[in-house]
């Protein structure tokens, strides 16, 4: 179809409202033109075929304040296709949405404003990010696929908070070859989320060539449709036929997908035949390419009558401030979750203690919410299903769209903890790079991590996230806040403290449990803060730094070498980014050497302290990380000897640095 088989106006249609929406988009479309060769880059050509739905939703569908655009009441809109963002800045230009980071530098987005896309300091990003500034989105896309995850997030807090809002959701074609959209669409369906519409721009074109016939307009009506979906075929550049498909979200016991038939480069003869993608129009070519888009608007009739603008929906009160959370005793929180037999025994494994601290957690804050890729009965997430069923969501196996909810739920005013095998979190890599640019107040937490769980081998075993996470620990995202907390407890109270500290970090924050039982290391009343460490040994020959299940190990050694009179200093890292001044002076008074000892792979702890030490350079760190691939075996112990720091090991590493 081209720009001129646009089906002619209906009869029944108030001519104004489709003469109007059509000369809309075509005044939109000339800002999108303008503004992609005022910056050199760009996607107008995706942005034109998303034209005319941009138009109604955001001045005749969407119901939002676009004088407070963080309003938990307004409509939300979720642009998955994150390329075709020029759409959506011209229209909320047009309209004097208000931008800023927060309320107090908050301004109008004016016309002018347009112009500066992309430029460093301007907050309009090349793809949607709303950390920078454009808080009319919720999440940071771009990377394709993600889209419909944030919008299930965005949906499930709404239906917690009681608020009756729609959210809706823009996906290209060639990004629905994501397996994630689908995992995202099987969720709403499951979740009853009839407040979510999807909107697919079906324009027959990805980056280097057409789509599959896989993602053609009629390929992805039938899946929706056998997913679940209420599903509605549309001319996206038909008003009349936009409306009244939009009219129907909400009116049906289904979430509604609307398979949009759109033309990438709409209304503009040069961007058409070959695929015009990614490609500003060149500064020469510009007067041409917004004269063919008049035409085109001409030849349909189109007519700038009425002024449009949204309409505000109904005041509602904000969510709470921020407060700090106090988790009860953990005597009290173990006996909450019938865990009286730990407390005697003086052992529990970590990804119980934080089961229980959800709990806890669940009863002191409502906004706590909890999201498990099914596994909650390992993760232990099972407990606050049990406690708090109505905050309590199965993701089933799709942790990729699972962080996205819950990046979604956070924009939310949630803090959502987000629990799988620490091994599969790795599948959400990207979700969670995803996740840290949206500043996303996300809680991931990784069970079975390391290499302790034994005999399930090493498809199960997490030996590369410490390094992962670690990588975000000293990013700065702005206001003085960081990418990512890591955190490692050794044993149950400090996982149940570290969970406490997580609840009050704003921000993205990992922790590692474990699978085995572990001894209490701490006073039941001990504290934790966010300086990441404690000291349990104190020497004057070496000093042994760990964290994690594998710290027990260390301490064992420790013990070893204290009865041959080696005393040895031994710190237990249970956070990072590390204050690490205090072990390095601890290690220059016992011999100026640590020796690091983890199970997973290099990163992590090693290249923490190493990179502390480099910089004043009179201590020297030494590092035993897991250095051979893992594999089952019964016990924990034979699968820290298989990699390399089995306690025979680290007992011969550490007389080694002792004798010098």
């Amino acid at each position: 179809m081209t720009q001129l088989e646009t089906p002619p106006i209906s009869e029944e249609t108030p001519l104004t409202d489709v003469q109007t929406a059509h000369a809309k988009a075509i005044e939109l479309g000339q800002h999108m033109m303008r503004m992609t060769t005022a910056s050199g880059s760009g996607h107008p050509s995706s942005a034109l075929a998303i034209s005319h739905i941009v138009v109604q939703l955001m001045y005749r569908t969407m119901r939002y304040d676009l004088n407070d655009p963080w309003s938990l009441a307004n409509d939300r809109f979720v642009l998955s296709i994150g390329h075709a963002v020029p759409a959506v800045y011209a229209a909320y230009a047009d309209l004097g949405g208000v931008i800023g980071t927060d309320k107090g530098s908050a301004r109008k987005l004016t016309v002018d404003d347009l112009w500066q896309l992309r430029q460093q300091d301007s907050l309009l990003d090349g793809h949607p990010n709303p950390a920078e500034g454009f808080p009319f989105f919720d999440a940071a896309t771009g990377s394709l696929g993600q889209g419909l995850s944030v919008a299930a997030g965005l949906a499930l807090s709404a239906r917690l908070d009681g608020i009756h809002k729609k959210v809706y959701c823009v996906i290209g074609d060639g990004e629905s070859r994501e397996g994630q959209v689908w995992e995202a669409a099987d969720f709403v369906v499951d979740h009853k989320l009839h407040n979510v519409c999807a909107i697919f721009s079906c324009n027959g074109h990805g980056q280097a060539d057409s789509v599959s016939l896989q993602q053609s307009a009629d390929a992805l009506a039938a899946k929706t449709k056998a997913f679940g979906w209420h599903v509605i075929e549309i001319d996206g550049h038909n008003p009349a036929e936009i409306a009244e498909a939009l009219d129907v979200v909400g009116t049906v016991d289904k979430p509604v997908a609307i398979i949009a038939r759109t033309v990438k480069g709409w209304g503009v003869d040069m961007m058409l035949g070959a695929n015009f993608h990614g490609k500003p129009i060149p500064k020469d070519k510009l007067d041409e390419a917004c004269a063919q888009l008049v035409e085109t608007g001409e030849k349909l009739g189109a007519t700038a009558a009425e002024a449009w603008s949204p309409e505000s929906p109904s005041a509602i009160n904000r969510a709470e401030a921020a407060v700090k959370v106090s988790l009860p005793s953990f005597e009290d929180a173990m006996k909450r979750a019938g865990l009286e037999s730990a407390l005697e025994k003086k052992k529990l494994a970590t990804r119980v203690a934080y089961g229980a601290a959800l709990v806890a957690l669940g009863d002191v804050d409502k906004r706590v919410v909890c999201l498990d890729g099914d596994v909650s009965n390992s993760t232990f997430a099972n407990m606050f299903q049990k406690h708090h069923a109505d905050r309590f969501f199965e993701c089933k196996i799709a942790e990729q769209h699972m962080v996205t909810a819950a990046a979604g739920m956070a924009a939310a005013g949630k803090i959502p903890f987000a629990s799988t095998f620490a091994k599969f979190v790795a599948r959400a890599a990207d979700q969670i790079d995803m996740a840290a640019i949206s500043r996303a107040n996300i809680k991931i937490v990784g069970s079975h991590s390391g290499v302790s769980l034994g005999a399930d081998g090493p498809s199960q075993m997490a030996v590369t996230d410490v390094a992962f996470f670690r990588s975000m620990t000293r990013v700065d995202t702005g206001g003085g806040r960081i990418g990512c907390h890591l955190f490692q407890p050794s044993d149950p109270i400090s996982a149940y403290r570290c969970v406490e500290l997580m609840a009050n970090v704003d921000g993205m924050c990992y922790m590692r449990t474990h699978r085995p039982d572990a001894p209490f290391l701490y006073d039941l009343n001990e504290s934790f803060g966010l300086e990441g460490f404690k000291q349990l040994r104190k020497g004057d020959k070496l000093t042994l730094v760990s964290s994690g299940y594998m710290l027990h190990t260390v301490l064992q050694v420790a013990d070893t070498l204290a009865k041959q009179g080696v005393a040895c200093n031994v710190f237990d890292v249970y956070l990072m980014p590390l204050e690490a001044d205090a072990i390095l002076a601890a290690a220059r008074s016992a011999g100026g050497t640590i020796l690091t000892v983890e199970d997973n792979y290099i990163g992590g702890l090693h290249s923490e302290l190493a990179e502390a030490a480099a910089a004043c350079g009179d201590v020297r760190v030494h590092g035993m990380t897991a250095r051979r691939m893992p594999k089952s075996a019964i016990s924990a112990a034979e699968v820290f000897t298989h990699v390399g720091v089995g306690e025979a090991y680290i007992l011969e590493k550490a007389t080694s640095l002792v004798q010098g």
